[in-house]
């Protein structure tokens, strides 16, 4: 049987891996959630949720200490690329990132990763404009107290 295979490309570090052992909780034409596992051992999180939301280039993922404590929300600006051919998605890092923790501050990550990209020659003008728009319309989300009309696409599939 065939299924959607989601595969990560990342700028920095240059990398494109098939995430062959996430599992895929719900496929709309709008999002898919997953649950995941890291791909290497870490410190700080062990496991977690991810919902790709598909119209709006935001990844929000929900990560899990070993103890199974919630650690933060971690939402990762991408761009999406669908190929029909192979029921295959390519899930672009796009660089800027941002952190929600429980209390509800907010931290934004990689800004700085955007430039370097952009003066190594590793994206375009036109990527980096579409990453901050995202980047814009997420934290703008976020600051009108609305982030839970994407966190709770996640938290309907926790126990």
């Amino acid at each position: 049987m065939d299924y959607l295979k989601i595969y990560r490309r990342r700028m920095i570090p240059d990398e494109y891996i098939l995430l062959k052992d996430d599992i895929i909780l719900e496929r709309t034409k709008d999002l898919i959630i997953t649950k995941w596992n890291t791909l290497k051992p870490r410190q700080d999180f062990q496991y977690g949720y991810s919902c790709y939301f598909l119209n709006y280039g935001y990844k929000v993922s929900k990560l899990y200490r070993e103890d199974n404590t919630f650690l933060y929300w971690y939402c990762d600006i991408v761009d999406y690329q669908y190929k029909e051919e192979g029921d295959s998605l390519i899930v672009t890092d796009l660089l800027a990132d941002v952190i929600v923790y429980p209390d509800g501050f907010v931290k934004v990550l990689d800004i700085d990763e955007l430039a370097i990209a952009y003066e190594k020659h590793l994206c375009s003008a036109q990527l980096i404009i579409q990453a901050l728009k995202k980047l814009d319309n997420l934290l703008n989300l976020i600051y009108a107290d609305k982030f839970d009309t994407l966190s709770s696409k996640i938290n309907q599939w926790i126990r």
